[in-house]
């Protein structure tokens, strides 16, 4: 909260924290993409800030909106894609393009597969939770959401392991839009098996009334007949 003070004390618009989020990552993708990659790694921390926060700020301020949320999360994507583009750029302007630790060769056909990876990953960590969100479920759960995202590409490039980030983004980023998959599921699994017991419980029930139904009406029919049956004409008198 000490570090979001300043911020929040600048008066501005959420929103325009949005927006000032964006320009920043556009400003890294550039400097990636000319291959200034620590530097790079610092401004992704710094839009990082904007981008994360901002809607912190918002309720903060008492300034949160339903478009401010909105507007954050899609350009939130955008500013992700973004970075990683500029990075792509990077990479296929270099043919032997290496980084330490990396024990497989062809590392810029990796890096450009890992880059792909990633962005699908980061899309359908985002598409997962607003589908499931308007749907009415909530959909909070992930190992690896935008913080995290920031947090590994940053350091990647910070430390010079570009390749190892990229690869960690490809797979995590992956395996939490399944997670969330899994998730829904578990939800909507539960919620078919609670409906159908509860269908079930009203069709027993239904069964019973009829049941009961015809009974007393076979007992009245009984009753009926033995009250007007006819006097045997045929009896000693």
């Amino acid at each position: 909260m000490l570090l979001l003070q300043p911020l929040a004390g600048l008066g501005l618009s959420p929103n325009t924290l949005t927006l000032i989020g964006l320009l920043l990552s556009a400003v890294a993708a550039a400097v990636i993409a000319q291959g200034l990659l620590f530097v790079g790694g610092l401004l992704v921390l710094f839009a990082g800030i904007f981008d994360m926060f901002d809607g912190t700020i918002a309720r903060m301020n008492n300034r949160a909106t339903t478009f401010g949320a909105f507007f954050d999360s899609t350009l939130d994507r955008y500013a992700e894609s973004i970075i990683l583009l500029g990075l792509l750029v990077y990479v296929l302007r270099q043919p032997g393009f290496h980084t330490a630790l990396w024990p497989f060769a062809n590392e810029q056909f990796w890096m450009i597969i890992f880059i792909f990876t990633a962005i699908v990953g980061s899309l359908m960590v985002s598409y997962t939770k607003a589908r499931a969100e308007g749907l009415g479920l909530e959909c909070k759960t992930g190992l690896f959401v935008r913080p995290e995202r920031v947090v590994v590409l940053a350091a990647g490039l910070l430390f010079g392991v570009s390749v190892w980030a990229m690869a960690l983004l490809a797979i995590l980023s992956n395996v939490t839009a399944i997670e969330r998959i899994v998730h829904v599921w578990s939800i909507t699994n539960r919620q078919a098996v609670a409906s159908n017991a509860a269908n079930g419980s009203i069709s027993h029930q239904d069964d019973l009334t009829v049941a009961d139904d015809r009974t007393a009406s076979a007992k009245y029919e009984s009753a009926r007949s033995d009250t007007f049956a006819p006097a045997d004409t045929n009896a000693s008198t």
